[in-house]
């Protein structure tokens, strides 16, 4: 209560008890009691009082929101995490960083979405290219250009080309995500197991047909010195994403064009037919004649990289750099006993292109803080931040050429980073089929050809009939998108 309001308060209320003395005594009482109350409420309303609101402002500023998708080590998540602190600490901008599961963050996203209460920002691996191309399409997605025009130059077109979306709300196509890392499938194995064998890993085949053959020998070998194990780690499971990009992988082996540059189908083509066909018959005699593991048909995300590790198979594809990450800490292994190798030439003798995974973030139509979202990106973006980032973070490699410049990915002592860096500088890419048309994001997300691959093996029908029922439940996605 204020100080001088006390005092006049007091000062009236003396002279009123004088008064008292001479008139009657309960009026004037009365009459004390009265002004006391008004006095009092009058000096507490009068009290200068903080501005509540610039307080709240301050304090409770909104904060950005940021949904990732929780890494498969500790050291991804505490990376973010320090690009968000120093973020804040530099603009006083708070950010709520939620790290979530896969399976959790799909689930999640599409609950608010709905609710029309999305986060600002969001990294999935799961939605690159199986539900970011949708959102963009259906106008759900900020666009990004902004964010990525002033370092455009930096980029390999391949993966502008991969964030490249179509807005059918507003009947254009632009960037819609954000790249900000790549990774391409990958052999990776046991070097000692290849040298147990008798195999010289260093002058491993090039030619396609060999190439796989020579690892059903390493499996025949080692089998014949009392070893049960298998030499194939082929995901081929529902569920799992390693077994849908490998089978991309080895469609674009066989030259399977199922898009064009268009987006336009070719599934009608007879030689797309037939290498199709080509392609599910290749992946799926492995299996049948024992080089991959019998369970191999129910593994989940993480189960190919475990049964490396654990000795189980030579050698498995794998997307990430996910395997040699998890022996880091242990360097004979991660330099000496685990290898890493490029894929073989197509079966037609060209080189090999690599689809490649584009690490995407998106912002909102719906959220509230565009503006804040794209300088976030643009300062993660910048190679003093997003070097260090992927540095720690271990499973991804650069997408543009400030960061590159550090010789670190291209180390040659680096037996991991050097092979896969080798490939994404100099060798030929494509993104997945959902860049050009965003109904074959649906073909991934229902998993048609791993579902082709499991009518194969579990239910022993014919490839031929596996092919024509994918490609009729590709043509029937397709058309719905018309």
């Amino acid at each position: 209560m204020n100080k001088k309001w006390l005092e006049y308060t007091y000062d009236v209320a003396t002279l009123l008890w004088t008064r008292s003395m001479t008139l009657t005594r309960s009026l004037y009482r009365l009459l004390l009691l009265a002004l006391l109350v008004s006095l009092i409420t009058i000096a507490c309303n009068s009290n200068p009082k903080p501005d509540v609101a610039s307080v709240d402002d301050a304090s409770t500023q909104t904060a950005l929101s940021i949904w990732w998708e929780k890494g498969f080590a500790l050291e991804e998540d505490e990376a973010l995490q320090q690009v968000v602190d120093t973020w804040q600490e530099q603009t006083s901008n708070p950010i709520k960083l939620s790290f979530y599961t896969t399976d959790d963050l799909a689930a999640r996203a599409q609950r608010a979405l709905q609710a029309g209460n999305p986060p600002d920002l969001m990294m999935s691996h799961s939605a690159e290219h199986s539900i970011n191309p949708r959102l963009a399409w259906q106008g759900k997605l900020v666009d990004v250009s902004s964010v990525i025009e002033p370092i455009r130059d930096t980029y390999p077109r391949d993966v502008l080309d991969g964030v490249r979306f179509y807005n059918n709300v507003e009947k254009k196509r632009s960037y819609y995500a954000v790249p900000f890392s790549q990774t391409a499938m990958h052999p990776f194995y046991w070097r000692d197991l290849v040298k147990q064998a008798g195999f010289d890993d260093r002058n491993f085949p090039q030619n396609w047909d060999e190439y796989w053959n020579t690892w059903k020998q390493i499996q025949d070998k080692l089998r014949q010195q009392g070893q049960n194990i298998y030499s194939l780690g082929f995901p081929l499971s529902l569920g799992s994403a390693d077994a849908d990009h490998f089978f991309e992988q080895v469609l674009e082996a066989f030259d399977v064009r199922v898009l064009n540059a268009e987006g336009q189908l070719q599934v009608d083509d007879s030689t797309v037919r037939q290498r199709i066909m080509d392609s599910l018959g290749w992946i799926t005699q492995f299996y049948q004649q024992g080089y991959v593991p019998p369970d191999a048909v129910k593994w989940l995300s993480p189960d190919n990289n475990n049964n490396l590790l654990n000795r189980a198979v030579v050698m498995t594809p794998n997307a990430t750099l996910s395997i040699p990450t998890a022996v880091y800490q242990d360097q004979d292994t991660y330099l000496n006993k685990l290898g890493t190798l490029e894929l073989p030439n197509k079966p037609n003798g060209q080189p090999m292109r690599y689809v490649v995974l584009h690490r995407q973030i998106v912002v909102f139509a719906d959220a509230k803080q565009h503006d804040t979202a794209k300088q976030f990106l643009s300062y993660l973006l910048n190679a003093d931040t997003l070097g260090p980032y992927l540095k720690a973070s271990g499973r991804n490699l650069p997408v543009t050429q400030p960061v590159w410049d550090d010789p670190f990915w291209t180390n040659p002592a680096d037996p991991h980073l050097s092979i896969t860096s080798k490939v994404l500088l100099q060798g030929q890419t494509r993104p997945f089929y959902s860049a050009y048309h965003p109904a074959y994001s649906v073909v991934i997300e229902e998993e048609i050809w791993t579902r082709a691959i499991n009518r194969i093996l579990l239910e022993k029908i014919p490839v031929e009939q596996a092919a024509d029922e994918a490609i009729d439940k590709i043509k029937q996605t397709f058309d719905q998108w018309r």
